[in-house]
């Protein structure tokens, strides 16, 4: 198994997100490509001292971006949507600030 941070790469806050969070007790992360739906519920169990339900992953592909001429591309990046168990506290991010 890897590292948990390098399994877990950030939280993902926008207003979708904040909304399901608020609502339904799913929060979303970005995570590393090759990690897997058990690593997944490891890392977030293991960093933040909850119980996962449910992990949902989803593939994001790269934009095409050009400068001038050239085009570039993003990297391809992929995100979890992890579901807690009832009765669990949420998760915050912002508890110091």
């Amino acid at each position: 198994m890897k590292n948990l941070y390098e399994v877990i790469r950030r939280p993902l806050i926008t207003e979708k997100t904040t909304l399901l969070k608020e609502q339904t007790g799913v929060v979303c992360f970005e995570v590393h490509r090759d990690s897997t739906k058990p690593e997944i519920k490891k890392a977030v169990e293991a960093l933040f001292g909850v119980k996962v339900d449910d992990v949902r992953v989803a593939v994001m592909h790269g934009k095409v971006k050009r400068q001038g001429r050239w085009f570039g591309r993003r990297p391809d990046w992929k995100k979890a949507y992890v579901t807690l168990k009832k009765g669990e506290k949420p998760i915050e991010f912002f508890e110091q600030a």
